[in-house]
């Protein structure tokens, strides 16, 4: 079977391509994906090739398939998965491979699965581990935000505190106060939706953004009147002053700070806010492997702060994400800005920084340009289709939903 996909050869070598997919064997199944969201660590693997981590070495002899975000349809099942997965099962996956215990990733490291692809194979060794997890529901693009959204989810595990006994406390501070730094990103959103609809409930959240448009788009998406009434207080503000934030604190810090730049003044500003026992974690990952910031080592000795990292997330963690978007407790389609067909996906990854908006959501078996949910009210002027997408999403708040993708894959 023929499969188009976008293929990385080496350092911004990457071409859409249409090749002869192998035959699966009795261990594998074959996957149509429909949607694929575009990460920014896919952009950072563009631009470094088999310098990246997870990127094989003969890459330019062995071009890998790129995408990890995605969300796709069984059309075939292997023997020995009979039974467990059937033809028409919507699945999702995790592709950090932490089994393989290396740096092996879907979307980084292989030939045969990505998810800027039409058909992928889903090798055996992904089943044997149960990595491949199926999706109920009536759309693809929830599918598709799983991965990012669990990466958010990672990160509010990580965070922790002490008990009384210095013991470990794992997750956010119940009750606690929580600040999310340059948090008006499409990982930022998801964070914000964690923090007001999660299974840890704080008592205030503070949302930073140096982008007005940014800032004006989530506080019209996260209501601080709706949050009032579920016993959280909600502030957006475009402050980056510690004091400022020192006192919408109450003049005691914050319990957990989450930092969603690569940039030192923000992690710096993240650990100038701490209150006793705070948990700051980075959670932006930089490009520069020498990325380093200021950080006060005596509060993290007398003041008990703590600092973390992730990158990933873990079965479980999509799992959680699932269970979330079940109970309707979170909405990850507050990422989604645009949306394109497979021949906007290499210009839009590489080009990723530059293109203003959330998350951007290729749609791999129809070809459009990449296009802004904002911009469907003027193409519906001339495109009978756009203006039937921009009354969908309208009814729905501005957001993209299920009404809006069923319309797009069987009319464009």
């Amino acid at each position: 079977m023929k499969t188009r996909a976008v293929r990385l050869y080496g350092e911004n070598d990457v071409r859409l391509e249409e090749f002869e997919l192998r035959p699966i064997t009795s261990g594998e199944l074959l996957i149509k994906i429909v949607s694929d969201s575009v990460c920014m660590s896919t952009h950072k693997t563009i631009l470094q090739g088999a310098k990246h981590l997870r990127v094989p070495e003969n890459v330019a002899e062995h071009p890998i398939i790129i995408g990890h975000e995605f969300c796709a349809e069984v059309v075939e099942v292997g023997d020995k998965w009979k039974g467990k997965f059937s033809v028409g099962d919507k699945v999702a996956m995790p592709p950090v491979l932490a089994y393989l215990g290396g740096a092996e990733t879907v979307g980084y490291s292989f030939e045969h699965i990505g998810g800027v692809s039409t058909y992928s194979i889903v090798y055996e060794h992904i089943l044997d581990n149960d990595f491949l997890i199926k999706l109920k529901g009536d759309s693809y693009f929830n599918g598709s935000l799983i991965e990012p959204a669990s990466c958010v989810i990672r990160g509010y595990k990580e965070s922790f505190h002490l008990d009384e006994n210095h013991n470990h406390i794992m997750g956010i501070k119940e009750g606690g106060k929580v600040a999310i730094l340059a948090g008006c990103g499409p990982m930022g959103m998801v964070a914000i939706d964690i923090a007001l609809h999660g299974k840890v409930k704080p008592s205030m959240v503070v949302v930073t953004d140096l982008d007005k448009s940014r800032l004006e788009r989530a506080a019209s998406i996260f209501s601080p009147e709706k949050a009032a009434q579920d016993g959280i207080k909600l502030v957006f503000t475009s402050t980056s002053d510690k004091d400022e934030l020192m006192e919408i604190s109450g003049g005691k810090g914050f319990d957990d700070v989450f930092v969603y730049a690569p940039v030192p003044a923000v992690v710096e500003l993240g650990d100038a806010i701490l209150g006793f026992d705070g948990s700051l974690n980075f959670f932006a990952g930089p490009l520069d492997k020498s990325f380093s910031a200021n950080f006060n080592f005596y509060n993290v000795h007398y003041a008990q702060h703590h600092v973390s990292g992730t990158s990933g997330s873990t079965p479980e963690d999509m799992k959680d994400i699932v269970e979330l978007i079940g109970e309707n407790r979170l909405d990850p389609s507050v990422m989604i800005t645009h949306i394109g067909g497979i021949d906007a996906a290499i210009d839009t990854t590489v080009n990723l920084p530059k293109i203003p908006g959330g998350k951007k959501l290729i749609y791999t078996h129809i070809e459009l340009p990449l296009t802004a949910l904002a911009d469907f009210e003027k193409l519906g002027a001339t495109d009978e289709r756009f203006k039937a997408l921009d009354k969908l999403i309208k009814e729905n708040n501005g957001l993209w939903c299920a009404e809006a993708e069923k319309y797009l894959l069987e009319n464009f």
